[in-house]
């Protein structure tokens, strides 16, 4: 079956799995969920764990003697499998594929002994791996947990729950403040809590107490500032290209990002401009339900010519970071992401300041 981060607790407390899949590129959920269902199955008797990682070189035939082995040290035992990439090959899909038909006929079995428990982990899987027969079968056996970056609007409730746990007191400004901080580095944050419920435990933290320890350490990616220019918060992306600078993200990475959306925004406003039902461009594009309202706000209150206005001038900064090196590449992105809300104030700047 297939559960959330959330559900995991629960779902733990409903007996016993022997196969958990545990796929998503969030090493905070990753962490907590790993390490929440092994402390889980400890709990249980599960005292010893076999570690395997696959790489190029791997023989997956351990796994199946493994798993078909008798422990010298334990009766119950924990496989974790950690899958250096999701693209197994023919021998992984093989194996793979042999031990979910042995562990289904186990599992039929009047006298399957509940004495191992695998885990798989790894990076976020695509579509085609998620389709693989042995990966649907071993998700018929036990559960498979996704793992998804959390929506800024779910931040607050994420960080009271971990507060609780904590028994951490956090006024609504201060949970503010963390996130505001933290965004998009759950760990950072987690890790952040955690220094906060050894310095005051359950005592009340002031803002201006929390302002003083507290480090910055939100990291961005170049999807989250187009996330933020969709919705027409310029002061944000101005701070994540300025986040993303001190860094040392390579701009040609922010470039085709930006150069890819604002040709996509150009053509579904054309196309809206020509009568084009919208409900047919978010098809025509495959923009998924949930990023429709930022797409929704972008088609409504960007102008077409504003558009123009920011083709022609992040062809200008393309040649401008391919000859030059006097001009701050980061700043000029900023200026590109007011011109499409602004166009009509930029139009008469120069792009030659660094």
């Amino acid at each position: 079956m297939k559960i959330y981060h959330n559900q995991l607790n629960k779902t733990l407390q409903q007996g016993f799995k022997p196969v958990w899949l545990v796929f998503g590129d969030e090493p905070w959920q990753k962490n907590n969920s790993l390490a929440a269902i092994k402390n889980h199955a400890k709990n249980q008797g599960f005292s010893e764990v076999i570690r395997f990682s696959s790489d190029s070189s791997f023989d997956w035939q351990l796994l199946l003697d493994e798993y078909q082995s008798l422990s010298l040290f334990a009766s119950q035992r924990i496989i974790e499998v950690e899958l250096t990439t999701v693209k197994v090959g023919d021998a992984g899909n093989k194996a793979l594929l042999a031990l979910a038909e042995r562990l289904a006929q186990d599992i039929a079995s009047a006298h399957f002994p509940h004495d191992v428990i695998f885990i798989f982990h790894g990076e976020k899987l695509d579509a085609a791996s998620a389709n693989k027969k042995w990966f649907k079968n071993l998700t018929q056996l036990g559960c498979y947990l996704p793992l998804y970056d959390i929506e800024l609007k779910a931040m607050p409730q994420w960080l009271n729950n971990q507060a609780r746990q904590l028994q951490l007191t956090i006024s609504a400004e201060l949970n503010a403040l963390l996130i505001a901080l933290f965004e998009g580095n759950l760990l950072a944050l987690a890790q952040e809590l955690d220094k906060l419920a050894l310095l005051f435990g359950s005592q009340p933290i002031g803002i201006e107490q929390a302002e003083q320890i507290i480090i910055k350490q939100a990291k961005f990616n170049p999807f989250q500032v187009i996330d933020a220019l969709l919705l027409g918060d310029c002061a944000k992306c101005i701070t994540m290209l300025d986040q993303l600078q001190q860094e040392g993200m390579a701009p040609a990475q922010l470039m085709w990002v930006f150069h890819k959306e604002i040709q996509q925004l150009y053509a579904m406003l054309t196309q809206l401009s020509q009568g084009e039902n919208i409900a047919t461009i978010y098809k025509q594009y495959r923009i998924w339900d949930k990023r429709k309202p930022l797409y929704q706000h972008a088609l409504t209150h960007i102008q077409l010519g504003n558009v123009k206005r920011a083709m022609v001038r992040i062809a200008d900064i393309d040649l401008l970071s391919k000859t030059s090196s006097e001009f701050n590449i980061f700043i000029l992105l900023a200026d590109l992401c007011i011109t499409l809300y602004h166009g009509e104030k930029t139009a008469g700047l120069s792009l030659n300041y660094g």
